[in-house]
């Protein structure tokens, strides 16, 4: 399925196309790249990201790992040979101070920064991608918006 990943709205309403898009994503994180997950609760973020990492586990002949959602634990890790995966939810941070204390802007060209609910982040200073996910039609379609 080609999909045009730069400044596009895509169609994941299927959990199958989520999984096609995260594939096709892997293709243009290298390392270095911030990513911002936005939307709703359910919407489809933490499953494109465990998509996503399955993919680059793939790629690498790794195992497949369970991913699940760092919700609680606010941050997730991953290595996948010489790439450095990091997935936080900053979903129960009230504070934008308590950002601070998480590292969350590491440069690093071998590693790849996933963000769900990045909206308290107050220093946006740096290059990120951005990925809004969208209900549609009463909850029935979901899409994704891509920004660059």
């Amino acid at each position: 399925m080609p999909i045009a990943i730069k400044d596009s709205t895509i169609d994941i309403t299927s959990e199958k196309l989520t999984k096609e898009l995260a594939k096709e994503f892997t293709k243009y994180l290298k390392g270095g790249e911030f990513v911002f997950l936005y939307g709703e609760m359910g919407v489809g973020k933490t499953t494109f990201v465990k998509y996503f990492i399955n993919e680059y586990q793939k790629l690498n002949n790794l195992t497949q790992t369970e991913i699940t959602s760092p919700t609680f634990s606010l941050l997730n890790e991953y290595q996948v040979k010489d790439i450095r995966i990091k997935h936080y939810d900053l979903f129960r941070i009230n504070r934008k101070e308590d950002i601070n204390n998480l590292d969350i802007f590491e440069k690093d060209n071998k590693l790849i920064t996933l963000i769900e609910w990045p909206q308290l982040i107050a220093d946006k200073n740096i290059k990120f991608i951005t990925l809004t996910f969208n209900y549609l039609n009463q909850l029935n379609d979901r899409t994704v918006d891509i920004k660059v």
